[in-house]
């Protein structure tokens, strides 16, 4: 059944538009856009930073509770239904969602400015900022980011499986506004849904385009600016559009294959070719700071010594993972159908976490070896210049060329299938829940999401990406808390539950 036409879709319309004005301003007056995006992104941070850090956790907790609860036993779908994929299949697709473009950009990029700029007030490039700074890209890839992306898919499975309703975000409203009525409150939280998720997909666009621009800088030479992110938006546009307007889905699931297969080889690869007992041992003290100091650093802010260090990395990362969150819940919702809660909560906040740490400590434990051991100046050169970071990496091993231009292709097919997919999401959140949204809609959303990103690229850079994110997210966190509460409510109905016996 085909959804409302675009012209009569508020949502469509009222969010296109408001996307293209800011994306107006940028074109215009990048500078203006620029100078903004550096006052809003330290405003947002500085005042609301301890909000994101109490939902993020908030978040985690509940998950956790609801995972371990009796309400664990609910399917998502109906009591006799039974999971669409095999769970090794399931397992690979959540490999897939959890590597995305911003782990390849961030594996070695973060670890090595933790690393060169450490946080309280550590020695930078000493062995004690080594070990904080795996911690701390642990805690940024683990449980807590992932937090984020189970609320989301656990509320749309369960309504549109279980309850059989539209995979809106709208709709796991319903429990406490009821099943009719209201729709500019409707309207206005799916609004917000389609702004946080073409912006955190725009972020994650741009991450990708700078470490492809800094890739082709340090393998083939090319230059390093403006122009040349422009031209790689250009052709990433055409790329992912083709794919979207002509419904190429043998082509997406091959790229989407193609994808694990070029991360595991390179996963392997450099764990046989760096340093391997170090990259373990290193991995597995990790994971014990991480465990010890999960608390400490779920709540770390800075009130009396002041400093940015958490607004500029946790706070932003927390902002990044809402905005982006649903897309990516969408994702893990669809290809879960039949899972009980229990089994969705633990797979999806585990297995990716657990697969972002072991891509963490390769990559990102390789160039901090080599630059304690062996004196190189990678954490220098990512200081500098944060998109070429996997690539400097790869200059001081075996096969450099090479594994450059399988990541430099890594980076491009992540790129193109998470682009592909998210004009498709866009396109169902913007025409009432239409699961074949017309080629007019994804069409619209592909070339804004490009337009975000350059016009971000070119006003401010990396901290552009930031502050879209930041700004975009501070609503809808609002939302992913009313999303939990709506969760409660309607499990706490299911009849075929049994509730405590009361002595």
């Amino acid at each position: 059944m085909k959804g409302k036409a675009p012209h009569r879709n508020i949502v469509f319309w009222v969010s296109s538009i408001i996307v293209f004005l800011f994306v107006l301003w940028g074109a215009l007056s990048p500078k203006s856009l620029g100078d903004n995006a550096a006052s809003v992104f330290d405003f947002t941070t500085y005042a609301f930073g301890w909000f994101y850090l109490i939902a993020v956790f908030f978040f985690t907790i509940f998950c956790l509770i609801l995972a371990i609860s009796r309400y664990g036993k609910i399917r998502l779908g109906g009591d006799d239904s039974r999971p669409d994929y095999p769970f090794f299949t399931w397992i690979g697709m959540l490999f897939s969602a959890g590597f995305g473009v911003g782990l390849v950009f961030w594996g070695v990029a973060e670890p090595m400015s933790h690393f060169f700029k450490p946080p309280m007030g550590l020695e930078g490039q000493s062995e004690e900022a080594a070990r904080v700074s795996m911690r701390y890209s642990f805690f940024h890839w683990g449980i807590h980011q992932w937090s984020v992306f189970t609320v989301v898919g656990l509320a749309l499975g369960y309504f549109q499986y279980r309850k059989k309703e539209k995979g809106l975000i709208s709709t796991t409203f319903n429990p406490l506004i009821g099943h009719s009525g209201k729709t500019p409150l409707r309207r206005t939280v799916d609004i917000l849904a389609v702004i946080a998720t073409i912006t955190g997909v725009a972020t994650s666009l741009g991450f990708g385009i700078l470490q492809i621009n800094g890739g082709l800088k340090t393998v083939f030479d090319l230059p390093n600016n403006a122009m040349m992110q422009l031209i790689i938006t250009g052709v990433l546009l055409i790329l992912y559009l083709t794919s979207a307007m002509t419904g190429l889905d043998k082509g997406i699931k091959w790229l989407s294959n193609l994808n694990l297969g070029l991360a595991l080889l390179l996963m392997i690869a450099v764990l046989i070719m760096g340093p391997t007992v170090f990259i373990l041992n290193s991995m597995t003290l990790g994971i014990g700071d991480y465990i010890s100091n999960f608390f400490e650093m779920s709540f770390r802010l800075t009130p009396y010594e002041g400093g940015t260090w958490v607004r500029d990395w946790t706070v932003f990362y927390w902002a990044w993972v809402i905005a982006w969150s649903p897309f990516v819940g969408s994702f893990v919702a669809r290809v879960s159908r039949g899972r009980t809660i229990r089994e969705f909560v633990f797979g999806v906040l585990i297995v990716p976490p657990f697969l972002a740490i072991i891509w963490i400590a390769i990559f990102g434990g390789t160039a901090l070896h080599l630059d304690l051991t062996q004196g190189t100046n990678i954490a220098e050169l990512v200081n500098e210049d944060v998109t070429t970071a996997l690539f400097v990496t790869y200059a001081e091993l075996p096969l450099t060329f090479l594994f450059s231009l399988l990541s430099i292709l890594l980076i491009l097919t992540f790129l193109i299938t998470s682009a592909d997919s998210a004009t498709f999401v866009l396109g169902i959140m913007t025409t009432d829940g239409n699961l074949n949204p017309g080629r007019f809609v994804k069409f619209i959303w592909g070339l804004l999401m490009a337009a975000i990103a350059a016009v971000l690229i070119i006003s401010s850079g990396l901290q552009g990406l930031q502050t879209a994110s930041l700004i975009a997210a501070l609503p809808f966190t609002v939302i992913l808390i009313v999303m939990c509460l709506s969760i409660i409510k309607v499990v706490r109905k299911e009849p075929h539950i049994p509730r405590k016996s009361k002595k």
